[in-house]
């Protein structure tokens, strides 16, 4: 048993970690973006090499075929918005928005997410997890408060507030866990190991897993967005940089949910402890509706799509609470493509607040006349995350109702409600954001370049093509996932 592993899980901790040393210590701005879009390229190949060749467990480093799935969606997604990331944040520098010291740290900042996000998934220590989350929610504050106006300057103090709260708690739940495997595992680092746990939780005691798994789910729950620990992540996406809420949306909510699929998986392996699925699959369901009634009310473009987000992870949350083949299969196919067409959206919006000056709906209109590109971009963004077919989010909510209608028909009603009540506030939003009459400020914004557009023309595709096909191989993998998630 080795404790750090010599092959692709080392490049993909070692490559964000280095970049965001050596970016930190750049002055130009052309080098940096590139040299980040780089490191975020080659993280993304070593993650594809556990396809590969997956390490042996080491005390510390855990690579199976579950983490494998958020693995490479999490490094896919940090490549394509480091992309976007590029142009858009040369247009804020050249607007003022942003100064050159500001961007070292932002690069800086950006690979130190990834290298704390992709550590927690590869984690096989309870309290290694916990660090790395936590170090991934300090470095997205700091990065939240980067315009440094009194709004950002709010929601980063939001942010870390309440998770802060979150994070401890789950901190407690964790300490919990430990409690609970010493009378069987022992004292030290076996105690906090997943495999060694997994192994051994059938001789754990009950009632401290089931106390701890309320915490946890509470804790990490904070990071996921459920209400109602949700307040924090509006306001984060509104005030910060759009790719921060690209990662935020598309990466750094399935990192939390990582954590809690985990915990389940521990509960479901003890057969004294209570089923977890059922807070999993209530919180959910009470994430959909709340999100779904709070789309109507939404001002500022940017928070309309993070409820939108609470939305989805609600959905997620629920399929994967509901348990069995076919609804956990729905859960990773939702996640997967909610982080495609949610990133893809959010680089659609921010192109549109660089050239209308703003993010306020009523100030924005008629864009498929006054930006066709952009216009029609953010109506195929809304028609994908709304569930209409052919694209790929339309299959996953099918499989998810078509699961619930078998096993729970009631639950089924709320389910369906929640969907079409968020379906109905994005395109009331929808009709007038992209059509009628351009409003006075939909004109181009003083710019000498705009953020590329393939990285987002990319997620439509993909997100596109799973709707209308997904290879027998991808199928099978995820059915396989499926499985061991009971």
């Amino acid at each position: 048993m080795t404790v750090f592993p010599t092959d692709g899980v080392t490049l993909i901790l070692a490559i964000p970690a280095a970049s965001a040393a050596l970016l930190g210590l750049l002055p130009g701005y052309r080098l940096s973006a590139r040299l980040n879009v780089l490191a975020c390229l080659l993280t993304f190949l070593a993650a594809l090499s556990l396809f590969i060749e997956k390490p042996a467990p080491g005390p510390f480093i855990l690579i199976d075929d579950l983490n494998i799935v958020f693995i490479v969606l999490n490094t896919f997604v940090g490549f394509t918005t480091s992309v976007f990331s590029a142009s858009y944040i040369a247009h804020e520098l050249e607007t003022g928005r942003l100064t050159p010291l500001h961007l070292r740290f932002y690069h800086a900042m950006y690979q130190a997410l990834l290298f704390s996000m992709n550590l927690a998934l590869v984690a096989n220590n309870i309290g290694l997890m916990w660090v790395a989350i936590e170090m991934a929610t300090l470095t997205t504050v700091l990065m939240v408060g980067i315009y440094r106006t009194h709004e950002a300057i709010e929601a980063a103090w939001k942010y870390f507030i309440l998770g802060s709260v979150g994070i401890a708690l789950a901190l407690f739940g964790t300490i919990l866990v430990y409690m609970a495997a010493r009378p069987a595992v022992g004292e030290g680092l076996d105690g906090m190991v997943w495999t060694v746990l997994m192994a051994r939780v059938a001789a754990f005691d009950p009632a401290l897993l089931n106390v701890a798994f309320v915490f946890l789910m509470l804790g990490y729950g904070t990071k996921v967005g459920l209400v109602p620990l949700h307040a924090w992540l509006p306001d984060a996406h509104a005030e910060g940089p759009t790719p921060i809420s690209a990662v935020l949306s598309g990466l750094l909510l399935n990192v939390a949910l990582y954590a809690v699929l985990r915990f389940k998986l521990l509960l479901a392996a003890n057969p004294g402890a209570i089923a977890p699925g059922p807070l999993m699959a209530t919180l959910g369901l009470v994430s959909l509706i709340f999100a779904g009634f709070m789309l109507y009310k939404r001002r500022d473009i940017k928070r309309m799509f993070a409820y939108s987000s609470i939305e989805h992870m609600g959905i997620i949350a629920f399929a994967f609470g509901m348990g069995g083949p076919l609804a956990n299969f729905a859960g990773l196919l939702h996640m997967t493509m909610h982080s495609l067409t949610k990133s893809a959206i959010f680089f659609a919006v921010g192109h549109i607040a660089q050239v209308t000056g703003t993010q306020k709906i009523a100030d924005i209109r008629g864009l498929t006349a006054s930006h066709p590109e952009l216009g029609w971009s953010l109506v195929i963004g809304v028609v994908a995350i709304g569930g209409m077919p052919p694209f790929g989010i339309f299959m996953s909510e099918f499989l998810v109702v078509s699961s619930t209608f078998a096993r729970e028909p009631l639950l089924a009603i709320p389910l369906v409600g929640g969907l079409l009540i968020a379906f109905g506030a994005l395109f009331f939003h929808l009709q007038r954001l992209a059509f009628g009459a351009p409003s006075a400020r939909s004109v181009p914004a003083p710019t000498s370049r705009q953020a590329s557009h393939l990285p987002m023309i990319a997620h439509f595709a993909l997100v596109l093509m799973a709707g209308l096909y997904l290879p027998p191989p991808l199928v099978a993998w995820f059915q396989h996932v499926a499985g061991l998630l009971g």
